[in-house]
């Protein structure tokens, strides 16, 4: 059974409607991210999920029981989720050790200290008990919040950008360590965030939402290499899309050379299987152009963003459309230099492009 199912949640201030019928489902143990543009509805979502906002339709559940409907909602307290906040939300008064007991009044003092110490040195602060929260640095006061959550064995952890007050280094470092934490306490959990890196180190599953609805419910290689629409190619990692037209056998004809793909061509949303000459618009991803200085493809260097071990250069083919190319950072070209590239890519994202294809109209 899921730990936690959504079925057409709906949720709105007035009339205007941030949740539009958000449907899904998390098993035990996983971990899940909803990912998206702020005012997406993602943050809402997970209040509602918490039970701090009703719904205005739909269900919600946890292990099977209904805790929101649009007609009750069983309260937050009763629902066995742990929540960590962007701000921490610690007690400034209380030292670590308190803190991470304030969920554990009902057990017996010492099976309660017992647990703290056992969270502490879980979430690496062994020994750290004694001190206050404005004794700690960022990340560790991140980590209080993790134990403190964690602490009385919720049923889920729900984690509202947790990292966004951090800088980069520490919240990439941080997001892989909460990830490793929470899968050895076998905790399941969503986290809202507005970053893909943090949600690619944490998730095994990313539901993209856009406009209060989810676009795209994956893992996260599907997202980028197989993105259900044009919003999630364009918000999942870089790339750019060109022109190509539809062969058959599953190809692709564009100015780079033709593109053959491990499965069937999709062109548009109803036409699964399409060798039609349908006009497209391909997604290339930086990794599906290759420096290759044998090639007679020739680009011209228009822009380069150094990145240590790579380099990610802006390309202008003869047509005048440009490409992104990852390039390993010992090929440093110079602006306005020609090199050569290829094609290496081993299935089509292909989006319909102008008038209808001719696909649409076949029996």
């Amino acid at each position: 059974m899921a730990q936690l199912e959504l079925i057409e949640v709906v949720q709105r201030y007035g009339r205007h409607t941030i949740v539009d019928g958000v449907n899904f489902s998390l098993e035990p143990g996983r971990i899940a991210c909803l990912l998206g543009p702020s005012g997406c509805g993602k943050t809402t979502l997970l209040r509602c999920i918490a039970g701090f906002e009703e719904i205005a339709g739909g269900e919600i559940r946890l292990h099977g029981q209904a805790v929101s409907t649009a007609r009750q909602r069983v309260a937050p307290e009763q629902r066995r989720i742990g929540m960590v906040f962007q701000d921490y939300a610690l007690f400034p008064h209380l030292t670590v050790d308190q803190n991470v007991a304030f969920g554990l009044r009902n057990l017996p003092q010492e099976e309660a200290s017992l647990r703290v110490r056992q969270l502490l040195a879980t979430v690496g602060l062994h020994g750290q008990g004694d001190k206050f929260p404005h004794e700690l640095s960022g990340g560790q006061q991140q980590r209080v919040a993790l134990a403190r959550a964690l602490a009385p064995r919720p049923e889920l952890i729900l984690l509202d950008e947790p990292f966004s007050n951090l800088d980069v280094g520490l919240r990439e470092r941080l997001s892989v360590e909460v990830r490793d934490i929470l899968k050895r306490e076998g905790s399941t959990a969503i986290l809202v965030t507005h970053d893909q890196n943090e949600a690619f180190a944490m998730a095994d599953e990313i539901g993209v939402m856009y406009e209060g609805k989810i676009q795209q419910w994956d893992v996260p290689y599907n997202l980028y290499h197989r993105p259900a629409n044009r919003f999630v190619a364009d918000f999942i990692g870089q790339g750019v899309l060109v022109p190509g037209t539809v062969e058959p056998d599953n190809a692709v004809r564009m100015e780079l050379g033709v593109l053959t793909s491990d499965t069937p061509v999709e062109c548009n949303e109803s036409c699964t299987e399409c060798d039609c000459g349908c006009e497209v618009d391909i997604l290339l991803r930086p990794d599906d152009i290759v420096h290759d200085d044998a090639s007679e493809v020739q680009a011209e260097v228009l822009n380069k963003a150094f990145r240590g071990a790579d380099i990610l250069y802006t390309l202008r083919l003869a047509s005048g459309s440009e490409v992104l190319s990852l390039v390993p950072s010992h090929h440093n070209h110079a602006l306005g230099e020609k090199i050569g590239i290829r094609l290496d890519a081993d299935h089509v994202i292909a989006f319909k492009r102008g008038a209808d294809c001719a696909c649409d109209h076949a029996d």
